[in-house]
């Protein structure tokens, strides 16, 4: 599939409120992120090359550069620009005198209606009016590559700018069908609500732009600090004994990056449950070999500390060679076995290590439940935020309930690693199984992590996973989104059972997968009536109402 390049531009202005940030609403006909609220932007047209002799500011050589790009870097903010006055009725350019254009000239009469309607060209429109665009208003912020999957991809530069003092933006009826100035926290707020549909590479800009509290320290920082370029780079690994290219965004490429920096192709692509990789000082991964479609290549277990003590993570299921191997890497030298939570493919293993080591157990003891392991017995429940001192470095527990109500979190502090045990996975969300599952607390918790210093998560399952915080901010918008469909087959096709509403909800799954589907459908009803928007009579559900 071809990656279109596109531009956003970011229009910020300054309020009562503090900074506040402009939105339009897409179609909910759209392909693109329907009913989503989203920047001003869009593909870079071939006609925007032709404005280059209307700007002014910056060349493209310098706007190349500061973009990473050995040319072209005007054309994405030449696109913003239009892309802005197309969408969003506001332009930023600089007439004859200098001045940019109040809201009585001409250009926002016949002028905006000709231009979406095609029958002018931005090149054509600046030069009848005699204006030009001063691209040195605009700031880079971020460069953003849709992952694999949509129906469209998109290589996007972020550009951030204070719009024009009393143009009044709009929308078009036609391909966006609302606007409002927002403060970003507030934005980000409605968001964790479910009242606002937000893409991660707005949530992540908005999230920026809660630091500023007005336009002139953002575009001083946005000025200041072009963003770090988007990895687009392939890396050398191994796998089945051959070398091969691993791409941006393939399932091994952070742990792959992270443990061959000089391009060695020293890293392995693979999982090989049972062969230990050293993911940092003191940090070993050993995964057991337990594949299967719930559990990918494997559970991980963690092994943190050095030959004379280890702390175990997630010792897996009990497995005799597993476990074997765990004591021969370990030399018996345990001193404490931490799990995640009790479901069956991590915990098993920990009263095996208890009787063979004398290890204590840390975690949380297993609710009910036919998928829970009910032979782990903690000798220490840890407490939120708990400290906990390994050979590795300091680490800290962070309580996660919603995959299981028992789920706790392990932050390596010094190499600022967290083990999310099955609150966040590679390459899949997290199955919320009522009872035991919570969505709301789920959701809570996701949060709560955002609130840490972590630059790469070791999962469960999977290779190590670098971005963070966008993978935390992925999860959450891919919940709240699904959230938005509960809400409208409520709305739509309520009451109705849970049998009902499901292939509502699950329109985009084949009906073969609306059995499991329906268990994730309960967990995000459960949550709305936790709110009071929506009721449970009998078997009916119905929808109350946001309060």
């Amino acid at each position: 599939m071809e990656i279109r390049p596109a531009a956003t531009l970011v229009l910020t202005r300054d309020s009562d409120h503090g900074l506040e940030v402009l939105l339009l609403q897409r179609t909910w006909d759209a392909v693109f992120l329907p009913g989503y609220h989203v920047f001003p932007g869009g593909a870079v047209d071939n006609g925007d090359v032709s404005c280059r002799d209307r700007m002014t500011g910056a060349d493209d050589q310098a706007i190349s550069q500061t973009m990473s790009l050995d040319e072209g870097g005007a054309d994405y903010m030449i696109a913003a620009v239009r892309e802005c006055f197309e969408e969003a009725g506001i332009l930023l350019a600089m007439d004859r005198d200098g001045q940019l254009p109040s809201p009585e000239h001409p250009v926002f009469d016949f002028e905006w209606a000709a231009l979406n309607q095609g029958e002018v060209t931005m090149a054509e429109l600046l030069q009848r009016h005699d204006l030009t665009l001063p691209l040195d208003r605009l700031g880079y912020l971020s460069h953003w590559i849709t992952p694999p999957g949509p129906p469209r991809r998109f290589d996007t530069r972020f550009f951030v700018a204070v719009a024009p003092a009393g143009q009044q933006a709009r929308h078009d009826g036609v391909e966006t069908i609302d606007h409002r100035w927002i403060c970003p926290q507030q934005a980000l707020a409605q968001h964790r609500q479910g009242q606002l549909l937000l893409g991660l590479p707005t949530i992540r800009t908005l999230r920026l732009l809660a630091d500023f509290n007005d336009t002139r320290a953002l575009m001083t920082y946005a000025h200041a600090n072009p963003p770090e370029p988007y990895p687009t780079r392939s890396w050398p690994a191994y796998k089945d004994g051959r070398r091969i290219e691993i791409e941006p965004g393939a399932p091994a490429y952070d742990e792959v990056r992270k443990l061959d920096p000089t391009r060695d192709s020293t890293a392995s692509a693979a999982i090989v449950p049972g062969e230990p990789v050293t993911l940092g000082p003191g940090v070993q991964r050993l995964t057991a070999p337990n594949p299967g479609m719930m559990t990918g290549p494997g559970t991980n277990c963690y092994l943190l500390g050095t030959a004379d003590r280890f702390m175990v993570i997630d010792p897996g299921p009990a497995d005799d060679g597993h476990i074997e191997r765990i004591l021969e890497l370990t030399g018996g030298r345990i001193s404490h076995v931490l799990v995640t939570h009790t479901h069956r493919d991590h915990s098993p293993a920990a009263r095996v290590l208890r009787e063979r080591t004398g290890a204590r157990l840390v975690g949380i003891p297993a609710p009910e439940g036919a998928s829970q392991d009910a032979s782990f017995e903690p000798d220490l429940i840890p407490r939120d935020g708990e400290p906990f001192g390994s050979d590795a470095g300091p680490l800290r527990a962070i309580l996660t309930p919603g995959h299981a109500s028992n789920h706790v979190c392990y932050l390596l502090e010094n190499q600022h690693i967290l083990f999310s045990g099955d609150h966040i996975m590679q390459g899949s969300t997290v199955v919320i199984n009522p009872p035991d599952g919570d969505m709301g607390a789920y959701l809570r918790s996701l949060g709560r992590l955002l609130e840490e210093t972590i630059r790469f998560i070791a999962p469960g399952h999977g290779f190590l996973m670098g971005n963070p915080h966008a993978a935390i901010d992925h999860l959450t918008t891919h919940r709240l989104a699904r959230e938005h469909k509960v809400v409208k087959a409520l709305q739509l096709h309520g009451p109705g059972t849970l049998t009902e509403l499901t292939p509502h909800i699950y329109d985009d799954v084949p009906p073969a997968l609306h059995g499991l589907a329906s268990r994730s459908a309960l967990a995000h009803l459960l949550k709305l009536a936790e709110e009071r928007i929506a009721h449970c009579a009998g078997e009916q559900w119905q929808w109350l109402g946001r309060k």
